[in-house]
């Protein structure tokens, strides 16, 4: 029973001549993979004086059982032996010269020919010439390596045609020896060899033979006609095994015609041969062979010249490409007759299925492989099971069938674990599972799940996420652990059931106890490299607004006093089509103005998705264009909390145009940047401020008490309080008004105005009057210094204008309008046109609504 099957082969291996490259005693394996590199790149060599091509399988290892099957296929026949060894003296040679032909012994009985490559040898030995060893003084000083198995392949060549001519060549007379497999030979004790059913089989199975021989020997045509031979006479005497072999050689040379260029995977690795041997060399082989012409042409999808497809359907011999699959068909329900025959029918499943993915027929491919995957074979070990499936994932990828690929795939990374294993490869493990991600429509960079439908199965999906998590565990890194599931937690959120959240949080939270979770990008050994994972669904944020400052804290433009403002005001244009997208939203300009050095807010609408208490630890501002320091916040959602309404501070060191690009958060040990960019459907008010110089702070309290009502309300231009005074007519009395500077900059001039509030039509007498020469002295006014002034308020009625005006009087009282006793104040004040700046001396006269103005 052949034992270990050969998943990589393909059809056109049946042409090739199987030769063994192995090392002997002790020899470094990089150095002997390096030679074997440079051996297996002549892989096809030109006969001399002959238009054939021979073609070389080189393997580094091949299991002596397997070589037992070489009469039923001599594909996986042995016929060529190279060992390779370092030999450093004259004394150890002898003994490498015995172990060089012990060596050969193992597959003595199939062995066309053989060849020892010895390295570090110098002297009388390596000068004497042989042809079946040589010697080179160093891994680096070995030339003419190509050469010489160029030399090699020519001399096997000669074995192989010698014994193509011999068993081709119709002896009469001469008994036909009965090839057989392994375990038939038992069943074939006692039979009557001269009975007609015995010796068509012998026949049949010959015939068979020699067409492998001549498909070998580069004779393609004349292998077909071998081969319909063996069918018509095995067919006869029901010798199904090995009508099997016959339809699949009959297959395979098709194939080979067909299809040049392999259906290995392995583009342009093999040539187009069209005729590979003339009509005139095919008769003088074998006379009365019969010639098939046909134009190799250029290729369709489905890899036949459409004006050639009649001509090579009628050809007797060569297959068309729907008969070739036919008759796998048939020789694989042959095989499947024999329980002992396992090996061969699943790789002439995986053979039909690399043709059917030429020919671009998923459908019946996916039949091969199904009918591959319940084909018993003995107790696999488990790396045999890694490659078996491995390759069906490989073949089902190569179909199209991406998930059934990922399906075997992930069975291939889990048998790596399997507990039977006493050391599991849960490095090879993780690679396996990371490979699988496409088939189920996950990649690693939650970019791809931010906006649009989800895709793919989201249960699996999770499973597998799962299982990448614990192979992480298992290879002892917590960094990709948290990378991962923080990628669970961030793309399936919207799929975790209740209990599923708390179990995924709690492991993610032991984790990054241990290492926190980063925005950094993880790469792995192989080049791979994992984005970091953003938390924007811990909180979810659905809106932005940037906040003005307070209203005591903003700057204020005030109108020009040299001369009316120039307009700059654009030209309307009117435009049916408006253009809006969300990156032209957050990049409007805002039409307030932040102040540097001020504590600035933001808020944020935000709610907790989990069913339970999120906490949200340093979360703080992400801005571009002026130094911002951000001053982090902690807050914590209730369960399912709805919308919250949140403010971020920071303080913007610098002037310019600020633009806030995100927010930082730290949930569940893991830190996350989240951008604007990629938050779906946020809304902004716009996200790009004017940071202006920091300007002066001014505090201003007065002697008098506050009033409990307001004559004129603000313009929203001006900060005001009210503050009452009840007089006589005829009474003075003083208001004194304290200006303390409680910012950081120096307040440079003071500047007070008056204006009258006609109300009613009364007029009033000269009753405000003010000296600031003592008080601009102390300007500029430093930080933290006070300055007063004060106003004298004299009441002088004319009563002769209204009878009721002392009754309105009484009424309405007498109100100075100020500025706010506590609040900070900041006003940029240019003249006005209509006044000008009084002097020390000059006093105003203004009805009942005074109005204390400070200006830089």
């Amino acid at each position: 029973k052949m034992s270990v099957p050969d998943y990589m082969q393909c059809a056109e291996d049946h042409q090739t001549l199987l030769v063994v490259v192995q090392p002997i005693g002790i020899v470094p394996e990089e150095s002997f993979f390096r030679i074997y590199k440079r051996i297996s790149a002549v892989s096809q060599v030109n006969v001399r004086d002959s238009q054939r091509v021979l073609y070389i399988r080189y393997r580094h290892h091949y299991p002596p059982e397997n070589n037992e099957w070489g009469d039923f296929q001599t594909h996986r026949k042995v016929v060529g032996l190279i060992t390779i060894t370092e030999c450093s003296s004259a004394k150890e040679w002898p003994q490498t010269f015995e172990k060089f032909h012990l060596q050969k012994e193992m597959y003595g009985s199939t062995l066309y020919d053989s060849r020892l490559f010895v390295f570090g040898l110098q002297g009388e030995i390596a000068e004497q010439p042989r042809t079946d060893v040589a010697f080179y003084a160093s891994y680096d000083e070995c030339e003419t390596v190509e050469k010489r198995i160029e030399d090699f392949i020519e001399s096997l060549f000669i074995v192989l045609e010698s014994k193509r001519l011999d068993r081709a060549t119709d002896k009469s007379g001469d008994k036909i020896p009965l090839l057989c497999v392994p375990f038939e030979k038992k069943d074939f004790v006692g039979l009557d060899t001269d009975s007609r059913h015995y010796k068509k089989r012998c026949q049949g199975r010959m015939r068979k033979h020699v067409g492998d021989l001549c498909l070998q020997a580069g004779m393609l045509q004349d292998s077909l006609v071998h081969y319909h031979m063996a069918v018509e006479l095995l067919r006869s005497v029901n010798d199904f095994l090995w009508l099997g072999a016959a339809l699949e050689g009959l297959c395979s040379a098709s194939v080979i015609y067909h299809y040049p260029g392999g259906t290995g995977g392995k583009v342009g690795s093999r040539r187009a041969q069209g005729g590979s041997l003339s009509a005139e060399a095919g008769n003088r082989h074998r006379p009365g062979a019969q010639e098939v012409l046909i134009d190799p042409g250029a290729l369709t999808s489905n890899g036949i010249n459409a004006d050639t497809s009649a001509e090579i359907g009628r050809a007797k011999n060569c297959l068309s490409p729907e008969d070739i699959i036919e008759k796998y068909k048939e020789a694989i329900s042959y095989y499947g007759k024999y329980k002992n025959a396992g090996v061969i029918e699943l790789e002439a499943c995986v053979k039909a299925v690399r043709v059917l993915a030429m020919q671009k027929r998923s459908m019946e491919a996916s039949e091969f492989l199904q009918n591959a995957v319940y084909i018993n074979l003995r107790q696999l070990s488990e790396e045999e099971k890694i490659q078996r499936y491995s390759i069906l994932s490989e073949l089902y990828e190569r179909i199209g069938f991406h998930r059934k690929s990922a399906f075997f795939k992930r069975i291939a990374a889990m048998q790596c674990a399997a507990p039977s294993i006493p050391e599991p490869g849960w490095r090879a493990c993780y690679k396996l599972l990371l490979e699988t991600l496409p088939g189920y429509s996950l990649s690693l960079d939650p970019q791809d799940f931010s906006r649009g439908t989800h895709r793919g199965w989201a249960a699996v999906q999770m499973r597998l996420l799962h299982e990448l998590v614990y192979a992480s565990r298992r290879m002892g890194n917590p960094a990709l652990c948290v990378r991962h599931l923080s990628f669970l937690l961030q793309t399936m959120l919207d799929f975790l059931s209740d209990q599923e959240k708390k179990d995924v949080t709690q492991s993610l939270e032991s984790y990054t106890a241990k290492c926190p979770g980063t925005m950094e990008v993880i790469t792995l050994p192989d080049g791979l490299k994992l984005p970091p994972v953003p938390f924007t669904k811990l909180p979810i944020v659905k809106s932005v607004k940037l906040l003005n400052l307070p209203t005591s804290l903003r700057p204020h433009k005030m109108k020009s006093l040299l001369g009316q403002n120039v307009s700059t005001k654009s030209p309307f244009i009117y435009s049916p089509i408006i253009a809006h997208s969300r990156g032209e939203e957050r990049n409007k300009k805002i039409d307030f103005q932040w102040v540097q050095g001020d504590v600035c807010e933001v808020q944020l609408m935000v709610y907790n998705p989990m069913p339970f208490e999120l906490r949200v630890e340093n979360m703080g501002l992400l801005t571009t264009g002026v130094e911002f320091e951000s001053l982090p916040a902690a807050l914590s959602l209730p369960a399912e909390s709805g919308l919250y309404p949140v403010t971020l501070v920071g303080v913007p060191q610098t002037t310019g145009q600020i633009t806030v690009n995100g927010y930082h958060t730290s949930v569940f040990g893991v830190f996350s940047d989240c951008l604007l960019d990629n938050l779906p459907g946020v809304k902004t008010n716009g996200c790009t401020v004017e940071v202006i110089p920091a300007l002066p702070r001014l505090q201003i309290s007065t002697s008098l008490p506050r009033s409990a009502h307001t004559l004129q309300p603000s313009s929203g231009d001006e900060i005001s309080t009210n503050v009452s005074v009840q007089l006589y007519n005829g009474e003075t009395q003083q208001l004194i008004i304290k200006l303390e500077n409680i910012g950081t900059e120096p307040l440079e001039k003071l500047e007070v105005t008056a204006k009258t509030v006609n109300t009613k039509e009364k007029l009033y007498g000269d009753f405000l009057s003010w000296n600031l020469e003592d008080t601009l002295c102390q300007f500029p006014l430093k930080p933290g210094k006070i300055a007063t002034f004060v106003v004298n308020i004299k009441v002088k009625l004319d009563f002769s204008c209204q009878e009721n005006l002392l009754q309105d009087l009484s009424d309405d009282g007498i109100s100075v309008s100020g500025l706010p006793l506590s609040s900070p104040f900041r006003q940029v004040v240019k003249p006005r046109v209509e006044t000008k700046p009084l002097n020390p001396q000059e006093s105003s006269k203004v009805g009942d609504f005074s109005h204390v103005k400070v200006g830089e």
